[in-house]
């Protein structure tokens, strides 16, 4: 079925407060879920006092602390794997009523303000054990909220980039995540966490920085974080238009369910290559998203990196693939997205693979890391943009529905495997071989979507 499409601005007013969410969101990409809070649950905080004191002198006391934290770490990935259930039930259902409503742009506010208070209220997880619990149901509950938002994002592309210009837009909207995360890092670590050797206080701000005193100097950032998201999310709700009402698609949450079963049935018999795309970038983004989520591990474990150097890396990795998806948008539109994401999942194989023969040092890290860099933002925007170019007109939240749905659904993948190779192989740095294999697995995946229809350049 065609219906119009939603309102369009392609102005540079529009797509800057567009690309402002992006920038915005690294609050709680890099500091929520990988450097910074997912980091202060996982840490010694959240252990018996006692232990900890114990565990230089009893070798009963560290084994004791090495299975809290291993009790603390399950605790965690149990609230985000409820989190990506009910992503999974949700989203696809949630993007199709957005999208017959006219209210994408009244969804992605609402999710964004569940987002920044679930981010808010991080600041109260206070480092003591009882209080695990609350931290990761927070960070499950900020999950569900930060997949809605982004499904009704995502679908907003459309309505700011002319479609000869989809990859491009996209791109910076990726470039202005990874650019924001990296000032937004910067800030937090000057003015919160950095050790200036002021005793037991850190930043700027001279904040308690050790667990007795309340650890404010990681909460302050968190709070700090959720001021940066809020502020941020303002220009797109003032600039960029809601999408239009389709009243032959109106109805319920329950209908939309409904809807939905006949609308994936009619990809299947009409649109087979969705389909395929689907699930072979379900595939590949769980190994992208694993690059990042145990880039820092194996940095720690591995290469002896230091908790300020892991740090350092991230604000350095940010600039990379920041760089490299800004260049990457005008290669998208000319060469084609699912050129580009194949060629990127080869560069993360061969890098990822790499990183098993450079030995122990850190400089071998660095520079494989940052290689792997190059091609991560690539993969993400262009995966994006593809999307994009396949949806029907005012069905976009939906498609991307669809695309959070399918992606919760394979997110145990690339842990799993990683989990398995570092079993099999003894040693974190095999991971990587689980890792590169969901890449690979992706890259096979993808040999079978089509192109996407191209856009002609302007006269």
């Amino acid at each position: 079925m065609t219906v119009a499409p939603p309102p369009q601005r392609t102005d540079r007013r529009a797509l800057v407060s567009w690309a402002l969410w992006d920038w915005g969101s690294a609050a709680f990409n890099a500091v929520v879920t990988t450097f910074v809070f997912s980091t202060y649950l996982a840490s010694r905080a959240f252990v018996d006092p006692a232990l900890v004191g114990a565990e230089d002198s009893s070798a009963t006391a560290k084994q004791a602390v090495q299975d809290q934290l291993a009790h603390n770490a399950t605790v965690v990935s149990t609230a985000l794997t409820i989190a990506g259930i009910v992503v999974a039930l949700v989203a696809p259902a949630v993007g199709r009523l957005a999208d017959s409503s006219g209210h994408r742009r009244r969804s992605v506010l609402v999710a964004t303000i569940g987002v920044a208070l679930s981010i808010g209220a991080m600041v109260f997880v206070a480092p003591s054990q009882p209080f695990l619990v609350l931290g990761a149901a927070l960070i499950g509950i900020g999950t569900v909220a930060y997949e809605i938002a982004c499904v009704g994002y995502n679908a907003m592309l459309g309505q700011v980039a002319p479609g000869r210009s989809t990859g491009r837009v996209s791109a910076i909207g990726w470039a202005a995540g990874y650019f924001g995360g990296i000032v937004l890092l910067v800030v937090l670590l000057v003015l919160c966490i950095q050790d200036f050797g002021a005793g037991d206080t850190a930043g700027l701000l001279d904040l308690p920085a050790t667990v007795a005193s309340g650890q404010w100097d990681v909460r302050v950032a968190i709070g700090i974080a959720a001021v940066w998201l809020a502020v941020s999310s303002i220009p797109l709700f003032l600039v960029v238009p809601e999408a239009a009402r389709d009243d032959a698609r109106a109805g319920t949450l329950l209908s939309a369910y409904r809807d939905l079963g006949r609308d994936i049935a009619r990809l299947w018999r009409e649109r087979r290559n969705v389909l395929a795309f689907l699930v072979a970038s379900a595939v590949f983004r769980d190994g992208v998203g694993a690059v990042f989520i145990f880039g820092g591990i194996i940095a720690a474990q591995v290469f002896g990196f230091s908790a300020s150097q892991v740090i350092l890396f991230a604000i350095v990795a940010n600039v990379v693939a920041g760089i490299a998806t800004f260049a990457s948008g005008r290669l998208d539109d000319r060469f084609g997205s699912r050129a580009l994401i194949m060629v990127s999942l080869v560069g993360l194989a061969v890098c990822g693979t790499a990183v098993l023969f450079v030995g122990s040092a850190p400089a071998g890290f660095w520079v494989l890391g940052l290689a792997l860099c190059v091609f991560v933002g690539p993969v993400q925007a262009s995966s994006r943009s593809y999307l994009t170019r396949l949806a029907t007109p005012g069905h976009e939240g939906e498609l991307f529905g669809l695309y959070a749905t399918t992606g919760r659904a394979a997110s145990f993948i690339a842990p799993a495997m990683f989990g398995l190779a570092v079993t099999v192989g003894g040693s974190t740095r095999f991971g990587i071989i689980g890792v590169v294999v969901v890449l690979v697995a992706g890259l096979v995946l993808m040999a079978f979507v089509k192109p996407e229809p191209r856009v002609p350049a302007a006269a």
